[in-house]
């Protein structure tokens, strides 16, 4: 089996206007659809970030990929890192680019859908086998503007309380995570004991600041919410920010912003600056990199979670049969997923029961590309005028003179 075509349709979905320290989600996510064709009639789907940056490097990287053997992965990474070595630091959104690990993963799980596909084997099982036969998720609250989307305004505890039980009575979800960063940290800290007086200790809550916080502020707030938390993902920038507060704090510390990389490891580990991991496989280098973290962590007692960024069906199917296939993920994964309405997959959106996804049976992924669907979020990207990630000029347009907290709030 050889690679004879390596494509990429970008493609603009609906999003609410959600907040976080970064900004103001736009009226549009942007997305990557990536096919992989195959001479053997086989072809294989992945999905990763979108705009212009990431069409350029699948552009770049098309030489490397097109007749090569699907299986050949190790070879292609190395040769991928050899033409387009450059690793983005943080999310690869932020950098506006693909390059590194999350060009080989864009790649990689198209490849893997593929060789699932003519092998009629289910991507997990070429990662190892299944530990789980159904992955949790946790309830991804935000704060929000007003639009009529069914959602309305969220921008107190009580109305942050509401979109919980709603999240709770629409998909099951057991556990609840809290995107922060946007009001006053205490105002924030208030919006957890909502949660917590709402639901009782049996749900796991955790709260993600997104390094907006200084250290004084995390190491007060870690303080104020002791009991509270499973975790505190990122309360301030920096493996030596979060060293110093993760020596105060009572609940662990988890990250997906200063440990992205395997070479943040071992400086992460040296200053005990984290407790829980939370892999993403479009940021790590993909599916099996996934897999290889996992096994790392337990080596140093580390937790490991998931991180999720707005995305469809094809992404999620692949951080199910992922999930599935590491044993140390043994916290609910995070997801955007209800927040979008569009769809690329045939058959409709993936389904949620008790909060959890089933890890799907069919070859590959288990889901297939909507061809109808593909065409009309291809032409809603033309239309809608975005080409990157902006949440800062869009939370500008609200308030000319916001400025994201970076540590110092």
């Amino acid at each position: 089996m050889r690679i004879v075509d390596l494509r990429a349709t970008p493609i603009a979905v609906g999003d609410p206007p959600l907040r976080s320290a970064f900004g103001l989600h736009a009226p549009f996510a942007l997305r990557t659809i990536v096919e992989v064709e195959t001479d053997e009639g086989v072809t294989g789907i992945g999905e990763t970030y979108g705009g212009e940056a990431p069409l350029r490097a699948l552009e770049r990287a098309r030489p490397a990929v097109v007749g090569r053997d699907p299986w050949q992965l190790t070879p292609l990474r190395v040769e991928l890192e050899r033409r387009d070595g450059h690793r983005p630091a943080g999310f690869a959104w932020e950098s506006r680019a693909l390059a590194g690990p999350a060009l080989f993963s864009a790649i990689e799980v198209a490849c893997l859908d593929a060789i699932g596909k003519a092998t009629r084997r289910p991507v997990v099982d070429l990662l190892g086998g299944r530990v789980r036969d159904r992955v949790p998720f946790a309830a991804y609250l935000f704060f929000k503007h007003a639009r009529d989307d069914g959602w309305g305004e969220v921008m107190t505890a009580d109305a942050l309380v509401a979109e919980a039980r709603t999240m709770r009575k629409w998909y099951g979800f057991r556990s609840l995570k809290l995107k922060g960063g946007v009001l006053e940290p205490d105002r924030e800290a208030e919006a957890i004991l909502a949660l917590r007086e709402a639901f009782g200790p049996d749900v796991p809550l955790r709260l993600d600041p997104n390094a907006a916080w200084s250290i004084a502020t995390g190491l007060r707030i870690a303080g104020r919410l002791r009991g509270a938390l499973e975790y505190l993902e990122d309360p301030t920038p920096g493996i030596d920010g979060m060293s110093e507060v993760a020596r105060g704090a009572p609940m662990p510390l988890a990250t997906n912003m200063c440990v992205t990389q395997f070479d943040h490891l071992a400086p992460a580990v040296a200053k005990k600056a984290v407790g829980v991991v939370l892999t993403d496989h479009h940021m790590w280098g993909g599916m099996r990199a996934t897999v290889e973290l996992g096994r790392i962590c337990r080596t140093f007692g580390l937790g490991v979670s998931m991180h999720s960024n707005s995305h469809l069906g094809i992404s999620l199917a692949a951080m199910v049969h992922v999930a599935a296939a590491v044993p140390e993920l043994t916290y609910a994964c995070d997801t955007h997923y209800p927040w979008q309405t569009d769809e690329v997959i045939k058959g409709g959106k993936l389904r949620f029961e008790d909060g959890s996804i089933a890890v799907p049976d069919g070859a590959g992924l288990g889901v297939e590309l909507d061809r109808d669907a593909l065409e009309r979020l291809h032409e809603q990207y033309k239309r809608c005028g975005l080409t990157l990630r902006d949440d800062v000029t869009e939370m500008r347009k609200v308030e000319p003179d916001w400025r994201p907290h970076v540590g110092d709030w």
